[in-house]
């Protein structure tokens, strides 16, 4: 993995803290606030730091449903004709060649 500001190779992984102790985490908009207290709707935030420039790197450690959750159709959306008299599956298939 390079760093996205500089290009270097020199990142280093880490865990990023709030002021009292514990771990930051993501919350999914869609994740009821109350719900989030007990981390339904929360995922976790991994941390690297580049040594070279200080730059710090965040990525979201999202599950293996949130992809199919959140996925959305990208390009040109097929008419209504054509997804009527399309094979079943066969969008399914046509999607996941996009992604």
């Amino acid at each position: 993995m390079n760093c996205l500001a500089c290009g270097s190779e020199s990142l280093v992984g880490g865990t990023v803290f709030d002021s009292n102790g514990s771990n930051l985490n993501f919350k999914l908009d869609d994740a009821p606030v109350w719900k989030s207290l007990f981390g339904v709707g929360t995922r976790g935030i991994r941390t690297n730091g580049c040594v070279h420039c200080g730059h710090l790197q965040l990525a979201v450690d999202f599950t293996e449903k949130d992809p199919q959750r959140y996925q959305q159709f990208e390009g040109e959306q097929p008419g209504l004709l054509e997804r009527i008299n399309s094979e079943p599956g066969e969008q399914d298939t046509k999607m996941r060649e996009v992604f």
